[in-house]
């Protein structure tokens, strides 16, 4: 999808691959040919432009078909580069102002428990969503109506558009936070696939009485070394020799 257009937000979508892989192919619960189906888990997408890396984890689903992924980004496409509801199968929400997410799956959530549904809500938001006032006032809601059915996956990557996170507002000790405010909170590496398993199992099966929360630490550009190391990663440009060079840097890392 990023060759199509030569750019993107390659650097999140590397780095959060294996949440989002632990999330559709062990976590939630769906059905793959009716993405509609009440009973189903849901997952929303607060950081819009992340919208690159939920289109591979839905083709990978069998919701979206592997053809369409080549009009990413390209007008009157079903796969926009920020994240909408109105166009794509599998998308919950419209992201992207950022710190709104969270605030949705709390209301999401609550009506889910009114309705006596036991499905689970899963929000995907971003450690830069931290900063915003509206998150934690979401925060503050989710226990006060004791929704053990809200989860919060945090991508914890340090890096915002105009740098790292922790020089745009001052980071640390997220987890203690979260548990200060009634969360059922941890912290692992989010580029370990058999922590991320069991963080999510354990986000899910815990039996505290309000919403969980786990922050995942991930790497920019995760995989593909030559472009983990370079400075500015939120937006990438890849020039034209580099995507087979960084397709078999991936590929040679794939177990076998």
């Amino acid at each position: 999808m990023g060759e199509v257009q030569g750019q993107g937000y390659i650097g999140q979508a590397l780095g959060v691959a294996d949440v989002l892989a632990a999330s559709f192919f062990h976590a939630l619960d769906y059905r793959a040919d009716d993405p509609e189906w009440e009973g189903r888990d849901r997952f929303l997408l607060s950081i819009g432009h992340y919208a690159i890396a939920l289109y591979a984890a839905l083709m990978e689903a069998g919701i979206l078909p592997e053809d369409e992924l080549v009009t990413y980004g390209m007008d009157d496409s079903r796969l926009p580069m920020s994240g909408m509801a109105s166009y794509t199968p599998g998308m919950e929400i419209t992201g992207g102002s950022l710190g709104h997410g969270l605030g949705i799956a709390v209301g999401m959530a609550l009506g889910l428990k009114r309705k006596k549904n036991p499905a689970f809500v899963y929000n995907l938001m971003s450690d830069g969503e931290l900063g915003e006032g509206s998150t934690w006032e979401a925060v503050m809601s989710g226990v006060q109506h004791g929704l053990d059915n809200l989860i919060c996956l945090v991508d914890f990557n340090n890096q915002q558009a105009d740098g790292p996170t922790r020089d745009a507002l001052a980071t640390g000790k997220e987890e203690a936070k979260w548990a200060a405010f009634g969360w059922h909170a941890e912290r692992v590496d989010g580029n370990d696939m058999a922590a991320v398993v069991e963080a999510l199992d354990a986000a899910r099966g815990t039996d505290h009485p309000g919403p969980r929360v786990v922050i995942f630490d991930t790497r920019m550009c995760k995989g593909v070394d030559f472009l983990e190391t370079r400075e500015i990663t939120h937006f990438v440009r890849v020039e034209p020799d580099e995507w087979s060079k960084a397709l078999a840097v991936l590929d040679a890392g794939m177990p076998q």
